[in-house]
């Protein structure tokens, strides 16, 4: 079943500005390749680690993004990037 979501995007707002942004990534047709639950807990697989990992270091290419909360599951992965004044192109 092909799921046709609706973009919830702004289509004039400035996503470049300071602010605070949810951000969910999913995986392509759901499949759980970020690891899987066992016994209600997340136990994340190389690729898992590595999104981890890469999320963690975003700040260092870019000097005007915060890294706040994030959670990963196996087919997706929310996060809250906060954008401060500044600007957007790698340091």
């Amino acid at each position: 079943m092909k799921r046709c979501r609706k973009s919830i995007r702004l289509k004039m707002y400035d996503y470049t500005q300071e602010g605070a942004y949810a951000v969910t990534v999913c995986v392509n047709a759901h499949k759980c390749m970020f690891g899987c639950v066992r016994n209600s807990e997340m136990i994340l697989n190389d690729l898992g680690n590595m999104i981890v990992d890469d999320w963690c270091k975003l700040p260092q290419r870019f000097s005007n993004i915060e890294m706040n909360e994030f959670i990963v599951m196996p087919d997706h992965m929310h996060k809250i990037t906060i954008v401060r004044a500044g600007s957007p192109r790698p340091s």
